[in-house]
C-alpha cells in the first residue's frame, strides 16, 4: 500500500505537480486526427494534465494547441472562427495564430502595438499514426517524435480509439498492467469476443488461476511476466510492457491485433483511455476493424457524437445480472473495455491506495508505483531526466509464448520484445 503522501504525489498531475511536471516531458496523444479533419474545420476543446486548451487547424493545415480563453475579456476561443490563418473570438475579434500569438484586434487604431504584447500559452502538436500528439514541457526539454510500432506501421494496419474514463489515471493504468484478472473479468471474453477467441492461450489463462509474477526493470519502465502452467514440462508466459509514465502492450493471441493502452489525465479524477490495435505484418481485416467499431476487443460503443462510452456509470455499465448468473458475463457488464472501467471507476475518483491489501500478483504494480514516484521526486528535485525517453525504448512488443520450465525470464522473450518492420509477434 502507499502512504496518504505518496498517493498524493502519484496520482496528482496538475502544473506544478512532480507528477504533473513529469507528464510534461512525455509526448502525450491528445486527439485522433478525425476530430480536426482539414483545414479551418470547427475548433477542438482540449482538457490535459488540468489545463484547458483550444485546439484547431489553420488554413494551410498547421496544427494549434493555446489557451482556451481569449486574453481581452476571458471568452472561450470554442465559440471562436477558424479563418485566415488563425482563430477569431466571436465577441471583440481578437485574432489568433497556431502559436498564440495575437495576430489581429481590430478595434485598435492601425498604429497600435497592443498585438506584440499578447502572447497566450501553446504547446506544439505533431501528427502521427491517426493521432495528434502533444508535448506540454520546456521546449529545450522536447523529446524525439513517438515511434511506437501502431504508430508506424502502414495506416491499413492499425486503429486507434479514444473514451472518457471518469477516476484517476493510475487506477486506470495499474488494471491494464495486472495479467491476473483476466482469467476472472474476462473469462467470457476469451470465449466469445471476436478479437480474443480461438487463442490457444485462452486456454492456459482458464486452466491456470493462480499465476506466477516476475518482474524485471528495464530502462524506459518495466516488463511484467505472468506465467501459468502449460503442457507438463511447458509453461505460458504473457509479458506486458509498462513504459513511462503511461504506456502499456496486452500480450496477443493468436493472430489476432496486437493492442495496448496510454492513460492520459484529464484532470486528478478523469483520464482519456486510449485504445489501440495494429498488426505488424499485415493490413487488418475488414471484420477486425468491424468488430472494433462496434465496441468489441478493447475498444466501446459510445453515446452518439461523443467519446463517452455508452454502458457508463449513470446508467450503472448497463449491468446485466442474469448474463453475470448464468456465466455468459463474469461481472454481467458487457465489452472488455467497460468490465475494467466500471470496476476501476467503483473505487471513487482518486482511489485510498493506504487501505489496499496487496498479493504476490500485485507486484507488476507495486514497482510501477514505485519507478513513478522515484522519477518526478528525482526530477522535481534535482533535475533528473525522466527514464523512458529515447525513442529506441519504444521500439517494444508484447509477448505470448510457451517455454520449457527451466527457461529464465525474462532472457526467455529477449528477441520477441524488440519490435523491427515486417516481423512476425510471438505469439499463442
Amino acid at each position: 500500500m502507499l502512504k496518504k503522501e505518496q498517493n498524493e504525489l502519484v496520482t496528482r498531475t496538475n502544473k506544478g505537480t512532480p507528477m504533473g511536471e513529469l507528464f510534461r516531458r512525455y509526448w502525450l496523444p491528445a486527439l485522433l486526427s478525425e476530430e480536426l479533419p482539414e483545414p479551418d474545420c470547427a475548433p477542438v476543446r482540449l482538457q490535459l494534465l488540468g489545463e484547458r486548451l483550444i485546439t484547431f487547424r489553420d488554413s494551410s493545415g498547421t496544427l494549434g494547441a493555446i489557451d482556451e480563453f481569449c486574453a481581452h475579456r476571458g471568452v472561450s476561443l470554442w465559440f471562436g472562427r477558424n479563418e485566415e490563418g488563425g482563430i477569431r473570438c466571436p465577441y471583440h475579434g481578437w485574432k489568433y495564430d497556431t502559436q498564440g500569438r495575437c495576430i489581429d484586434i481590430p478595434s485598435e487604431p492601425a498604429e497600435s502595438k497592443l498585438c506584440d504584447r499578447i502572447q497566450l500559452s501553446a504547446y506544439p502538436l505533431i501528427e502521427r499514426g491517426g493521432v495528434i500528439w502533444i508535448y506540454m514541457g520546456a521546449a529545450e526539454y522536447q523529446p524525439p517524435l513517438p515511434e511506437w510500432e501502431f504508430a508506424t506501421v502502414p495506416a491499413e494496419q492499425s486503429f486507434m480509439s479514444k473514451r472518457l474514463q471518469e477516476c484517476n489515471w493510475l487506477q486506470a493504468l495499474e488494471g491494464g498492467i495486472d495479467s491476473s484478472h483476466v482469467s476472472f473479468l474476462h473469462s467470457g471474453g476469451l470465449k466469445h469476443d471476436p478479437l480474443f477467441k480461438g487463442s490457444k492461450g485462452n486456454e492456459y489463462n482458464l486452466g491456470d488461476l493462480r499465476p506466477h509474477f516476475e518482474v524485471a526493470e528495464t530502462d524506459g519502465g518495466l516488463l511484467i511476466g505472468a506465467r501459468r502452467k502449460a503442457e507438463p514440462g511447458s509453461v505460458y508466459w504473457r509479458i506486458t510492457p509498462w513504459v513511462m509514465p503511461n504506456f502499456m502492450m496486452v500480450p496477443p493471441r493468436a493472430d489476432h491485433p496486437v493492442h495496448g493502452h496510454f492513460w492520459v489525465p484529464i484532470d486528478d479524477e478523469n483520464c482519456w483511455a486510449w485504445s489501440f490495435d495494429y498488426h505488424p505484418t499485415r493490413a487488418l481485416k475488414e471484420s477486425e476493424v468491424q468488430a472494433m467499431k462496434d465496441g468489441a476487443g478493447i475498444h466501446c460503443k459510445y453515446v452518439p457524437g461523443t467519446y463517452i462510452p455508452l454502458a457508463n456509470k449513470s446508467n450503472d455499465y448497463l449491468m446485466d445480472r442474469a448474463r453475470q448468473k448464468s456465466g455468459e458475463l463474469y461481472s454481467g457488464v458487457e465489452s472488455i473495455a467497460i468490465q475494467d472501467s466500471s470496476l476501476q471507476e467503483s473505487m471513487g475518483p482518486i482511489q485510498d491506495r493506504s487501505k489496499e491489501t496487496l498479493t504476490s500478483t500485485d507486484r507488476g504494480i507495486v514497482q510501477a508505483r514505485r519507478r513513478l514516484i522515484a522519477a518526478a521526486t528525482a526530477l522535481a528535485e534535482t533535475g533528473a531526466p525522466p527514464p523512458g525517453m529515447e525513442a529506441t525504448l519504444q521500439h517494444i512488443r508484447s509477448v505470448a509464448l510457451v517455454s520449457p520450465e527451466s527457461a529464465p525470464f525474462p532472457a526467455v522473450a529477449e528477441d520477441a520484445l524488440q519490435s523491427a518492420p515486417g516481423k512476425p509477434h510471438a505469439t499463442v
